[in-house]
């Protein structure tokens, strides 16, 4: 038996343009499904927002998001969560945040750190920070 865990993004309008760009980013398949979709429509100008999505890619890359209802509280909030995106080469970790980085703050550039070959991270366009190394083995001393 095992279980994984899947990063589930909440956003206020912005979920089918973050998993498209997700998308773009990592490829894979985009599943997205409206309140009308679903009938489950209580505000028929957000109708059309995103109830529940996924970008599922190949190579093992998930994430989730909706858009939550007007009714109900949001906020995007400060450092409330961060994605972690590790890859096994510096070329794999590379190319993602090239794409990743298109119109983003970079927090800390993408160069190599005490703890990993390489390491950066950055806030894209929908506020969404993301953490992305190499990854390496640790070793206390």
């Amino acid at each position: 038996m095992s279980v994984s865990a899947v990063t589930h993004l909440n956003f206020r309008g912005d979920a089918r343009a973050a998993l498209t760009f997700y998308r773009s980013v990592f490829g894979g398949d985009l599943v997205m499904v409206t309140y009308k979709d679903a009938g489950n429509v209580q505000e028929p100008s957000e109708a059309d927002q995103v109830m529940w999505g996924q970008v599922a890619a190949d190579s093992g890359f998930r994430v989730m998001a909706y858009d939550v209802p007007s009714r109900m509280p949001w906020s995007q909030g400060e450092n409330a969560f961060f994605v972690s995106l590790r890859g096994e080469t510096a070329e794999e970790v590379t190319a993602y945040w090239k794409k990743l980085s298109e119109d983003a703050t970079v927090l800390r550039p993408l160069e190599p750190a005490q703890w990993a070959p390489l390491y950066g991270m950055l806030r894209d366009r929908f506020g969404v920070t993301w953490v992305v190394d190499v990854v390496s083995e640790y070793n206390a001393s």
